[in-house]
């Protein structure tokens, strides 16, 4: 069962239990504001007071975490970690496929979080680093490693922050204030990261260019052998459509 699913369910099964408490707390309040008058007040009405109070509390606090837990963000749909899934990663397209699912869950988790643009952001950097990966060469592959550190760095500190993000409005006073600033530091921490990690991109694809280049200022000599072989080919073709001309050419009437 994944996240969604447990979602769903823990809410119904809150919004079940509050309702029987709520029915069962007005009916022993009924029971004890009809009776207790007949009756007189003795033991077995403080019984029935107790049992309703119990119960309207109960059916309180039942209510109370079905509004809490209703006003947090449903998980986002996710690919079963099944056989399928594992099957699919075996193939380019399917590994494919179930990262955009994941991808997609992540950014899902993160909508209406002060941190979402810059969460884009480093998705943004991290694709390209991935074209960019394969062409990074001797130096280069350290810092294909290091990105990879950092992204998984970044996107775990990413989470937390959207976590915390999620809990401040459950603090109460004094921990809603702590919790506040703690958000605060992990969105900046977060935010200075992804700038750090486009700038390492940037410096990635700087060196991919330069590697590209010629060691001196003259064109690569595979843009002469382009050239050369275009020539040829047109002076063969510019000769097949003479010698196809002269065929049909029509003979000059004979003199006389």
């Amino acid at each position: 069962m994944d996240d969604r699913s447990r979602y769903f369910r823990r809410l119904k099964r809150l919004r079940g239990s509050a309702r029987r408490w709520s029915v069962l707390g007005g009916g022993l309040t009924a029971a004890a504001a009809v009776l207790t008058p007949y009756a007189g007040i003795g033991v077995a009405d403080a019984v029935w007071a107790a049992a309703a109070g119990s119960s309207v509390m109960l059916a309180w606090w039942r209510w109370s975490d079905h509004r809490e837990l209703a006003a947090q963000p449903a998980p986002a749909p996710s690919l079963p970690e099944t056989r399928l899934a594992a099957a699919l990663e075996r193939f380019p397209a399917g590994r494919t496929v179930v990262q955009e699912v994941r991808r997609q869950k992540n950014r899902f988790a993160l909508r209406g979080s002060v941190i979402a643009d810059s969460w884009d952001r480093l998705e943004r950097a991290s694709q390209t680093m991935a074209g960019l990966a394969g062409r990074l060469t001797g130096e280069g592959e350290a810092a294909v490693r290091e990105a990879a550190t950092a992204e998984r760095w970044l996107r775990d500190l990413g989470q937390r922050a959207a976590s915390v993000e999620r809990a401040i409005p459950l603090g109460q006073g004094g921990r809603r204030d702590a919790l506040v600033e703690s958000h605060a530091g992990l969105a900046e921490q977060f935010s200075e990261g992804v700038e750090a990690f486009e700038a390492l991109v940037a410096a990635a694809a700087s060196y991919v260019a330069e590697d590209g280049q010629p060691l001196v200022d003259t064109r690569h000599p595979a843009y002469f052998s382009l050239v050369d072989a275009a020539d040829r080919l047109r002076g063969i073709a510019e000769g097949l459509a003479e010698l196809r001309t002269s065929e049909f050419r029509t003979p000059p009437a004979a003199a006389g």
